[in-house]
């Protein structure tokens, strides 16, 4: 039997599989939020939309669009979070300085934290 014969009867006999990237996306969505933070969720974005593009392509062989779609969904939580700590970081980081620099005074917020600040 040759090789080309081995290929398409494999397929036939074993029915739909589950996309590889579809595989990848997810575990790099999870991964994201515990083992490779940022980078994690970048890569789960970049194969959950190459495998959801790989499954359009062929309908009939793959399967494995929800763990893509999960995988998307948890790439982009995980950069929104980073983006609203990424900023929330910078407010703080600025309002430290400009504290530290004389320019303005500790926040009103923090004041009644303080000695002499209570009621």
């Amino acid at each position: 039997m040759s090789e080309n014969n081995l290929s398409t009867t494999d397929r036939t006999h074993y029915g739909k599989q589950t996309s590889s990237l579809a595989v990848v996306s997810l575990v790099l969505g999870i991964a994201s939020y515990f083992v490779v933070p940022f980078f994690g969720a970048i890569g789960a974005i970049i194969t959950g939309n190459l495998a959801k593009k790989e499954i359009r392509q062929n309908p009939g062989t793959l399967t494995g669009e929800g763990m893509a779609r999960w995988g998307l969904i948890l790439g982009w939580i995980h950069i929104g979070f980073s983006v609203i700590g990424m900023c929330l970081g910078m407010v703080f980081l600025i309002l430290g300085l400009l504290t530290a620099f004389g320019v303005m005074t500790v926040p009103f917020l923090i004041l009644p934290f303080g000695n002499g600040g209570g009621f």
